[in-house]
């Protein structure tokens, strides 16, 4: 299902972090309360996702494998345009402007049958206007894959 993200992004660093300042700590679990079910286990690292101004992420799927039901991402930085297009009809597609402090979430159909990107600086239009990319970092939290339980969240990979 999807490519994950193999080869899909570029220009960037990574971490997966467990440890937070209070105030940060605070700032997650407002994210991990909107985005998240109380049935909803989450992996216990957050996702630390940072592009440079010259990054781009390439159209993918999350794999199933790796990352469960719900994605959410706190954008933080630069704005950026991130592109859904559905896998069966690439006719049906949208955009989102992710401004520095908006969360986006990832489920549903929105999840599992559209591939997302961020575009690239030279693409990065909302509409007809250009929105100029800088330095973003995005906060991934992420519900555990089916199946899966909380101990066994150490095995996966940086990013799904």
């Amino acid at each position: 299902m999807g490519q994950g993200l193999v080869g899909a992004i570029h220009g960037f660093r990574e971490t997966e972090k467990s440890r937070w300042s209070e105030a940060s700590r605070a700032i997650l679990q407002r994210v991990q309360a909107a985005a998240f079910g109380p049935g909803q286990t989450l992996l216990s690292s957050v996702h630390v996702l940072d592009l440079e101004a010259r990054g781009y992420i390439k159209p993918h799927v999350d794999s199933i494998k790796f990352c469960g039901a719900t994605i959410a991402g706190l954008s933080l930085l630069s704005p950026s345009v991130m592109r859904l297009v559905h896998t069966q009809d690439p006719g049906e597609w949208l955009e989102l402007l992710l401004e520095p402090g908006s969360l986006y979430i990832l489920r549903g159909s929105a999840r599992y049958d559209f591939s997302h990107e961020i575009l690239r600086d030279e693409e990065s239009f909302f509409g007809e206007r250009r929105i100029p990319r800088g330095r973003r970092i995005s906060v991934i939290c992420r519900s555990l894959p089916e199946g899966m339980g909380p101990g066994e969240s150490g095995q996966l990979p940086p990013a799904c």
